[in-house]
């Protein structure tokens, strides 16, 4: 496969998960505003910077209110990470490796696309905020059905779940970061009302609450969250389970072009720390200081799958 191709199919996922999981960031913000009488502002102004484009909203808007963040993040082309910025750029790359797609993939890509973009014609309001929410996420996870539904398990599928873990792994420290580092108002909410319900609202945002309460009957706790969150293989948005996919999906095509490749050295031992870690070991270092770490040795890895792969050659 030509390396501009591989680069297309894993960005066009990285750009659908990146859909959904932005989808899944502004339900439980929406929900966590809920709980807050105060700083509500300041609530919507952690969401910008977990999202990294509180500079160019500012420049657009100047003020930060709930409904300009919302619509910005959505469904505004000059955001390049908005919903509508990535589902646009999701379904260029698509057309641009049809060949390589099965016609029910591009398909459903192609409708997904054109689904979004006649909601987004109009403005995003508190009415409808919900129902296109649950929108978005649904038409991302039929697309990720259809991939696992028609595609060959050749390269192209490969570099296509590559994608979809990368952003997700990037995703997941996101918003347990906001969580943490941001949202909580003070040291003197931990353990509140307030706090449970906030990391109830951020399990949600992973489709993680049922599956929590299955294993800790309901007993809320940053430092079970955390763990679940990050070291749980089970859960299929945990950080060591996107490490141990990430990892396997570069073994496979390793395999299938019969070359070692540095990446999956690099991979190999990003996915062993994370075997090695404990939550202790995390809280000891700080939550906060292990996603920054965490993040930038997972663009570390992107980086070099795409000079491995000759995304841009």
């Amino acid at each position: 496969m030509l390396g501009k191709t591989a680069a297309h199919i894993f960005w066009m996922f990285r750009y659908l998960e990146r859909c959904e999981n932005t989808a899944r960031l502004i339900n439980a913000s929406h929900f966590i505003s809920l709980t807050q009488k105060q700083n509500i502002a300041n609530h919507w102004d952690s969401i910008l910077n977990v999202a990294g484009n509180k500079k160019a909203f500012l420049s657009k808007y100047g003020a930060i209110n709930k409904s300009a963040v919302i619509n910005f993040i959505l469904r505004d082309k000059t955001n390049p990470s908005s919903v509508l910025s990535s589902i646009e750029n999701a379904r260029q790359n698509a057309r641009i490796v049809r060949n390589n797609l099965t016609k029910e993939l591009f398909e459903t890509i192609n409708e997904t696309y054109l689904k979004l973009s006649e909601i987004f014609r109009r403005p995003i309001n508190e009415k409808n905020l919900l129902n296109t929410l649950a929108t978005i996420r649904t038409k991302c996870q039929l697309t990720r059905g259809t991939l696992h539904g028609t595609m060959l398990r050749d390269d192209t599928y490969i570099f296509a779940r590559m994608g979809s873990f990368i952003e997700r792994a990037d995703n997941t420290s996101r918003i347990l970061d906001m969580k943490y580092y941001v949202l909580l108002p003070s040291a003197g909410f931990v353990g509140s009302t307030v706090d449970n319900a906030q990391w109830e609202n951020i399990l949600r945002s992973v489709s993680a609450y049922r599956s929590y309460n299955w294993l800790n009957e309901y007993e809320f706790n940053p430092s079970g969250i955390c763990k679940y969150l990050i070291l749980d293989e089970r859960l299929p948005r945990s950080l060591i389970f996107c490490n141990l996919n990430i990892y396997e999906n570069l073994m496979s095509i390793s395999k299938f072009y019969n070359k070692n490749f540095k990446s999956l050295n690099n991979s190999e031992k990003f996915y062993e720390e994370m075997l090695n870690l404990t939550i202790e070991k995390v809280f000891e270092e700080g939550l906060h200081e292990f996603l920054v770490r965490y993040l930038k040795n997972l663009f570390i890895l992107a980086t070099i799958i795409e000079t491995d792969f000759r995304f841009y050659k």
